[in-house]
């Protein structure tokens, strides 16, 4: 199960990394045109419009790392199949035909206006990548031969995403509701209730429900409207208790966040710092300036989920302390310094400049806490995963006859049947086998690999070296 999620957070790693300049974007138009988000600025319409691009369709943008990076060879047919599950759920369980399923009478319930979620991105992704690995090899009788193959994988992949949507159409909206009703449940219990909805707003991202509390707190679900009230588009607001659901948020986005993705950085191996610093000192960045905390959130919580049940905590901690504090802030973003600048100017803002001293012992703790537990438990955050070593870096391949390694390699596993999943590090082929009794070390070696690996029953990983992704393009090329 661990090696599942290390993998599927391996495929979010190529979306993730574009989104950053989506957030920042978005945000540097905010900024410019805060009221009107680029209704009185030309040039806030085009940030604003071309960071949406990303950050608006970041489900679709999961599911295509998802099926790509989940499936055995990384072909494009699982990207395409990929998109095709994605508009599926949207057009099966979007609001249109939901209405059409329940009669034209009924009110839609509002789950149902939000299924373009990451989660639902993952899931198609996951749809697309499990129908390709096992179909793309299908046979047809002749008079059906177009359809074969790789081509059979949409196919296959339509009617698996219409089955999804079955029990989908009924656990979605109990779901949702569900958490709208512990949201109702919790907002009678002050700064311990906020602090609770802040742990729940960070543990429900993943997939995608921290919508519905948000709509309890933030919106008019039950009353409470805070963003409104706070900014003072709907009346009602109390001074001192406005932004007690948004004020907690800004010590974390804006400072703790960043003091994580340093901490990752500072552990991450010599050998793949740069890599790591591309990934988290831009995701930090966005976090602090514009509070868009995915492509941070993203980059570790499916490769060390421990640490983002720490920080679902640390949020709610922070939340619970500064409400009950005289300390108000809002956004209309998100919780970012754009939107704490702003504050100041707020009806009901309450000394927001005490967040930066909260928010800076926020960044020690984040720092000092990850970087504890993931040396503790050798988490495999960015820039730590087992891919190489120097060592095998530095290994040099007798022949560059790439073709006829693959071929070696290939008879050594027990032949193109035997073998299940193909993948590659900097260093190493990865393979799964059905048997590994069909293994024959011997003939690996033969081959010029320069050892084998045996960490699982099914499990195999030939060491090469640098040029193993020339053998690992002829290797996929034999399995197919």
């Amino acid at each position: 199960m661990m090696r599942f999620f290390q993998r599927l957070g391996k495929s979010l790693m190529l979306p993730v990394a574009c989104l950053p300049i989506g957030g920042i974007l978005m945000g540097i138009g905010y900024a410019i045109d805060p009221s009107g988000w680029g209704a009185n600025s030309l040039l806030a319409l085009l940030l604003i419009k071309a960071g949406g691009i990303l950050i608006d369709n970041m489900a679709i943008l999961f599911a295509l790392g998802v099926a790509i990076g989940m499936s055995k060879d990384q072909e494009g047919t699982s990207a395409l199949a990929a998109v095709i599950s994605w508009l599926t759920v949207q057009t099966m369980l979007g609001t249109s035909v939901v209405q059409l399923i329940i009669g034209a009478d009924a009110v839609v319930p509002d789950a149902f206006g939000k299924i373009n979620t990451q989660f639902i991105g993952i899931l198609c992704g996951l749809i697309a990548a499990g129908c390709y690995n096992k179909f793309y090899k299908t046979n047809m009788p002749d008079f059906l031969g177009f359809f074969a193959g790789r081509r059979f994988v949409p196919i296959m992949t339509v009617l698996v995403t219409l089955i999804v949507c079955i029990p989908l159409y009924f656990v979605w909206p109990m779901v949702y509701n569900f958490l709208v009703w512990v949201g109702e449940s919790i907002m009678g219990l002050g700064a311990v209730g906020a602090g609770i909805y802040g742990f729940l707003n960070r543990l429900l991202i993943p997939i995608g429900m921290h919508h519905a509390l948000n709509s309890v707190f933030w919106f008019g679900v039950a009353g409470i409207d805070d963003i409104g009230k706070f900014w003072g588009t709907i009346e009602g607001g109390v001074q001192g208790v406005t932004g007690m659901y948004q004020a907690g948020f800004f010590p974390v986005m804006m400072f703790g966040l960043p003091g994580a993705a340093l901490a990752m950085y500072h552990t991450a191996k010599d050998k793949k710092k740069k890599i790591a610093a591309g990934i988290l000192m831009s995701a930090a960045l966005c976090s602090f300036f514009t509070g868009v905390t995915e492509p941070l959130e993203f980059s570790f919580m499916f490769l060390a989920p421990v640490l983002y049940v720490i920080h679902a905590l640390l949020t709610g901690i922070s939340v619970a302390i500064v409400a009950a504090l005289p300390i108000r802030a809002g956004f209309q973003f998100s919780a970012g310094f754009v939107d704490w600048a702003l504050s100041f100017n707020a009806p009901f803002a309450e000394n927001p400049l005490l967040l930066i001293p909260i928010g800076l012992v926020f960044f020690v703790v984040y720092y000092v806490i990850f970087r504890i537990v993931i040396v503790a438990l050798n988490l495999k955050t960015p820039g730590r995963e087992d891919d190489n070593n120097e060592a095998e870096l530095s290994i040099e391949l007798s022949s560059n006859d790439f073709a006829a390694m693959a071929q070696a390699i290939l008879e050594g596993v027990g032949g193109a049947a035997n073998v299940t999943s193909v993948d590659n590090c900097i260093t190493r082929l990865r393979l799964e086998v059905k048997d590994r009794l069909l293994v024959d070390e011997k003939k690996i070696k033969a081959s010029g690999a320069a050892g084998v690996v045996r960490p699982g029953k099914t499990s195999v990983q030939v060491i090469i070296g640098p040029k193993v992704q020339f053998v690992a393009d002829e290797f996929k090329k034999l399995v197919r």
